[in-house]
């Protein structure tokens, strides 16, 4: 199973894809697309989309895992990211593969066993679950791999459960 995990984000979004079969993970590639701050809204959503639909005719992925949005204090950041997920489940959905959305909580839980886990524990845990030499930078990605490492779980689980198709 090919999961592309995306860490959704206005001026960066994280990609993070992984190769799952059995209980081994490879990971086959992490970044970012990244959009610059003097862009105009419409170029910057355009090339995430345009991004995204490189990646998935790229690895051609059996699901996609994105984190559900979470809304800070800044009304602007919050209406420009939810703008560039809406772009990203576009670009998904184009390409008809299942989406998979996560809260934070739940990819904390998953990869390392505690809700309240902080930033550098994901990102330990993400680096000794897919055996890399370094943290994956930028952070991201580190949090896209995380995702795609969640719903290798959750999918496993609700195989083990007979659950898949049931969200």
């Amino acid at each position: 199973m090919i999961i592309i995990g995306i860490d959704p984000g206005y001026a960066i979004v994280g990609i993070g894809v992984v190769e799952y079969v059995g209980n081994k993970f490879k990971t086959l590639e992490y970044n970012a697309i990244t959009t610059p701050a003097g862009m105009p809204t419409v170029e910057r959503l355009k090339k995430i989309y345009t991004e995204m639909t490189m990646y998935i005719d790229k690895y051609k992925p059996d699901a996609v895992a994105i984190e559900e949005l979470f809304f800070n204090s800044n009304q602007k950041t919050a209406i420009n990211v939810a703008q560039a997920r809406g772009v990203l489940l576009v670009a998904v959905a184009n390409k008809n593969v299942p989406i998979s959305e996560y809260t934070p909580l739940q990819v904390k839980q998953s990869v390392t066993g505690y809700g309240r886990a902080d930033k550098k524990q994901i990102q330990s845990m993400v680096k000794m679950i897919l055996g890399l030499n370094v943290i994956p930078k930028p952070d991201d990605a580190a949090d896209a791999l995380a995702l795609a490492i969640c719903h290798a779980h959750s999918n496993k689980m609700n195989n083990m459960l007979g659950m898949n198709g049931v969200r």
